[in-house]
């Protein structure tokens, strides 16, 4: 699932991936400018993107508790929006990403 990476001042931080499927009212609310905002916040690094059936699908990569602190935003989601489900799948991680974006199309 993750991948640990030793710091210089030898603390060990567990780099992971998840991709996240949200359901529910999540588009139109600012889901996805909300989830980047805290994503960069966290010091993620991902994308984030509306799908055609009106869920949002997100894929993050960074510290294990900085993830799960983003996976429970997406819990809640933005005001606005309403959340009734969330599938959290982790993945490899890959540190193929440098910033975290709003992907757009599908």
């Amino acid at each position: 699932m993750g991948k640990s990476i030793i710091k210089q001042n030898g603390e060990c931080d567990l780099k992971v991936r998840a991709r996240v499927v949200v359901s529910g009212r999540v588009q139109g609310v600012f889901f996805r400018s909300e989830t980047q905002d805290e994503a960069l916040r966290h010091g993620l690094t991902g994308w984030v993107r509306n799908l055609p059936d009106g869920r949002v699908e997100a894929v993050f990569e960074g510290e294990k508790d900085m993830v799960d602190r983003l996976i429970e935003f997406c819990r809640r989601g933005p005001p606005g929006g309403r959340v009734t489900r969330v599938e959290v799948a982790w993945e490899k991680y890959t540190g193929e990403f440098k910033s975290f974006s709003i992907r757009y199309g599908y």
